[in-house]
Parts: structure tokens; sequence; C-alpha cells
């Protein structure tokens, strides 16, 4: 489950007569002018906490088409891609796996579509750090910084210390199958795992 909320020192609020948004946080003070309804609402809702844009409505009793939400919130959010958290969570009422936080400006993140068949790994250059929320994970050049928040996606992370494929770390893991590709294919995304070729090389390492 993939949800989007603001970062902490995001502010959210609007000017001329409500019709531009305001935020300001670490990066500064970005305005959006004449935002959509649906944007008005998502950004509200994200100063607050996660949220699953695809229960977005403009207002209450609303009827949006799904693929006109998207169509019109995705593209805002891209551009405040460095005030954007991303979180992959799962409908257990336990909490979040992870979320990826922005640490440069800018800092677009796309989950990426890994074969369940092909090793990846984590890169060289990965740090850890215990906080009180969990386990931090940063690497040099990277925009994110990643929070484990559970310790299923600790368990994940651990697997990746030497190549291996999204299906043997689900066979070796007591989770299901989809959950282990869905951590893998975020941390992927906030490049703290990386395909491998057949020789156990990051592909990136013999372009």
């Amino acid at each position: 489950m993939s949800l989007w909320s603001l970062s902490e020192d995001v502010a959210v609020a609007t000017e001329a007569g409500g019709q531009t948004l305001v935020l300001t946080g670490r990066w500064g003070t970005e305005r959006i002018g004449d935002a959509h309804p649906v944007v008005h609402e998502a950004l509200r809702r994200m100063q607050l906490g996660p949220v699953l844009l695809a229960n977005l409505e403009p207002r209450p009793g609303s009827i949006v088409p799904r693929a006109h939400t998207y169509l019109v919130l995705l593209p805002v959010l891209k551009r405040l891609s460095h005030l954007v958290v991303r979180t992959l969570g799962l409908d257990d009422l336990k909490g979040p796996l992870l979320s990826v936080f922005p640490v440069a400006r800018p800092a677009p993140f796309t989950p990426v579509r890994l074969s369940p068949k092909r090793p990846v790994r984590m890169p060289r250059g990965v740090s850890f750090t215990l906080e009180a929320a969990g386990f931090a994970l940063e690497s040099v050049g990277s925009p994110h910084r990643v929070l484990l928040h559970r310790p299923e996606a600790a368990w994940v992370v651990g697997m990746l210390a030497w190549p291996i494929t999204p299906d043997q770390a689900s066979d070796a893991l007591p989770l299901p199958r989809a959950v282990t590709q869905d951590i893998i294919e975020y941390l992927a995304a906030a490049g703290m795992a990386t395909p491998v070729d057949d020789f156990g090389g990051d592909l990136d390492d013999i372009a």
C-alpha cells in the first residue's frame, strides 16, 4: 500500500483569498496558484499524515473519476518531490513498513518494477543508523533517506548483503511474496538496492 505525506517541517497555508496554496519548509517556499480542489484536499490531509491517493476526493460527496484525480494531482506532487514522504504500508493496523524521506532538491521517487528472478543487492556506500523510530539507511549521492519502521523491512534489508533475487528472499522470509517484492522495489527506488549482473557486480559499475 503506497502512502503519501508531507515532511514534518512543511506547513501548508493559503493566500489570495484561498486561491493560492503556500507550502513552507526547509527548502523555502512553494506557491501553487489556482490549485484544483483535489490538490487542496490532498495537501491538507498529507500535512496530517500518510494518505492513500485513491481515497482522495476534492470535497465530501463529490464524484471525480479516479484517473482525473491522478492526472491533476501527480504533476503537482512531482514538482513538490523535495517535500513529499513516500511510505509503504500494510493494511494490518500495525503501522507502516518503511518511509522514504527527501534529503535533496529535487528528490523524484518512482517505485521501480524488478523481475522477481533478477538478483539485487545493497550497493556500496549505504550506511545504517539506529534511531528511536527504527533503522535509517542513507547513501552518498541518493536524494533519499529510508527509515525502517518494522522488523519485516529490516529482515529484507538483511537479505541484500549478498546478491539475491526477490523470489529467493521471499522463500527465506516469513512474509507474503508481494510484501517482500514491494520492500525491495521501494529500496531500489531510493537507491538502497540495485540489480546485479551474473557475476555479482553492480550494473552501474560495468556500464
